[in-house]
């Protein structure tokens, strides 16, 4: 009976999700031209940044956030980003419309010009990333207080799920790959690992805390590669070093001419890259699968008209249920991928001298 209740909660939620990113891209597309959709303006706009947190089935609010800028003059100058919605402006600034500067805060100079000032305004995205942050710090300090207080005792639950995706990720991930130094690096691998699906998991809700395309940001997923990055060469040891700048190949390849040391340079660089660039293509791609296929209700309906529109919903309905069932296995995918090749990254950082 309770997989049966649970079941029908999982399914009543993926609905409501899946109800969001139709409302969300009906208002998108009655805003816009009447007798045209533009798609990719309506994904870019949904999976974008913002200044403000979209409540969902009522477009004509949103939950503020503090904007904080650097005017032109030097003067710094902070508040609610309520006072520029609809094109308003305040204190001279406005959020720009068009142009290089779209959908930013720009300061309005005397002439008339458009100023971009230096930027430290709480975006949605940032506000997405505390809130992650904290979601994590409650999943850890859970578990944690469990057997403070329970001793060895089995945990109930949540938090047995939790130690249970724990000791999977750690014993059966982190601890065969690193060996003996899996409890230096255990907690950051960790870490990055439920960091990272909570964002996924968050960015697949479009209801308030969730709807922050964090994981499909470019900027977030690069922070996190560079992030590893410096741990595996911070830490590595001198034969991973020795290794680079004169690996045990023929002298013909590493002398005169440098070959192999421009190789394994170059995998330096080439690590952090596939990282970011693995996590954010999957991420994005998942997001714009699912909107594209709610957006195919008002493409239909604007080139056959409103029948065919309403005919394609249930297709569209459906075809959004299952990417958003697949974008929830490959939160969970994408964050062990991300740790399993962080992981081996930075064991192959530790390598030793073999000996003789």
């Amino acid at each position: 009976m309770k997989k049966a209740i649970t079941a029908i909660i999982a399914v009543v939620i993926i609905a409501l999700m899946a109800m969001g990113y139709a409302d969300t891209a009906a208002h998108r597309a009655h805003s816009g031209a009447e007798t045209e959709v533009d798609p990719q303006e309506i994904i870019f706009e949904h999976l974008g940044d913002a200044y403000g947190w979209e409540v969902p089935f009522n477009h004509s609010k949103r939950i503020p956030l503090p904007i904080i800028v650097r005017a032109q003059d030097g003067s710094w100058h902070a508040f609610m980003s309520s006072n520029l919605e609809g094109g308003a402006q305040y204190n001279g600034f406005q959020i720009a419309k068009g142009g290089d500067y779209n959908n930013k805060v720009v300061q309005i100079l005397p002439d008339g010009s458009q100023y971009r000032p230096l930027d430290l305004s709480i975006t949605k995205n940032v506000a997405g990333i505390f809130i992650a942050a904290l979601l994590v710090l409650i999943m850890v300090f859970k578990v944690r207080n469990w057997y403070k207080k329970n001793g060895m005792k089995a945990p109930r639950r949540f938090t047995a799920a939790l130690e249970l995706v724990v000791d999977f990720v750690y014993t059966d991930t982190i601890r065969p790959i690193m060996g003996k130094e899996a409890p230096k690096y255990g907690p950051y691998l960790l870490t990055v690992f439920f960091f990272i699906l909570t964002m996924n998991l968050l960015g697949l809700i479009v209801i308030f805390p969730g709807g922050a395309n964090l994981t499909g940001n470019l900027a977030v997923t690069a922070v996190l590669a560079v992030i590893t990055f410096l741990v595996t060469n911070l830490t590595g040891t001198k034969h991973y070093w020795k290794e680079m700048f004169w690996p045990d190949v023929p002298t013909a390849l590493k002398c005169p001419v440098p070959l192999m040391q421009v190789i394994e340079l170059f995998g330096i660089f080439t690590k952090p890259i596939a990282l970011m660039i693995r996590l954010f293509a999957n991420m994005m791609g998942g997001h714009m699968v699912v909107i594209v296929f709610m957006l195919l209700i008002f493409i239909f309906g604007s080139m056959f008209g409103t029948a065919v529109g309403g005919a394609m919903t249930p297709l569209s309905v459906a075809l959004s249920l299952f990417m958003l069932l697949l974008d929830v296995l490959v939160s969970f995918i994408q964050a062990y991928v991300f740790t399993i090749l962080s992981t081996m990254f930075i064991s192959m950082a530790h390598v030793h001298e073999h000996a003789e």
